[in-house]
């Protein structure tokens, strides 16, 4: 069986992802439904993402590139409103290519200003959910929609953490920090 018939299957095989669900499965068991079906080097891609550290894989993935750069917008537009906010210099803290891009400044603002810390926090995952969307477009059967949904599992994994856990405490800790 050609490599291509071995993606076919395991994306065909793979839950829906809908943001806002709980995660149709962990993300060990789509590494277990990984093996065997494609190549051991993408699935070392595919456990290197993370949400915290977008810059741990160094290869050259075009997904997890746009990836990387649509998220480093977000989180340089999310430091220039904040920075604004408290009136110091956001170039100290200005990550890779500055591209400033207005729909992305427009999120930022309110997310930013959005009294619940939590639906901010949405917002901005929701955008991201998009973004990924936006990434798959083309893309059926290949290691780009793999990506994709790695990305989306994780979102959705994270939604289920915050769900799952003890919310007064969680805020507590977010505004000791400051």
């Amino acid at each position: 069986m050609s490599r291509e018939r071995y993606y076919i299957y395991l994306v065909s095989s793979l839950p829906m992802l809908h943001f806002g669900a709980k995660p149709p499965l962990p993300f060990e068991k789509f590494i277990g439904m990984c093996r065997g079906l494609i190549p051991r080097e993408d699935i070392d891609i595919i456990k290197s993402i993370t949400l915290d550290n977008a810059y741990a894989y160094k290869g050259e993935q075009p997904t997890i590139k746009k990836w990387r750069a649509f998220d480093t917008a977000l989180r340089n537009e999310l430091v220039r409103v904040r920075a604004s906010r408290k009136r110091v210099d956001p170039y100290r803290f200005i990550r890779g290519d500055d591209e400033p891009d207005v729909s992305i400044n427009h999120l930022a603002i309110n997310a930013v200003r959005n009294p619940s810390i939590l639906e901010g926090e949405r917002m901005l995952d929701q955008a991201r959910w998009r973004a990924l969307d936006e990434f798959s477009i083309g893309h059926y059967f290949d290691m780009d929609i793999l990506v994709v949904y790695t990305i989306k599992l994780l979102i959705l994994e994270k939604w289920e953490g915050i769900a799952s856990s003890d919310k007064p405490r969680l805020v507590e800790e977010v505004t000791a920090k400051g």
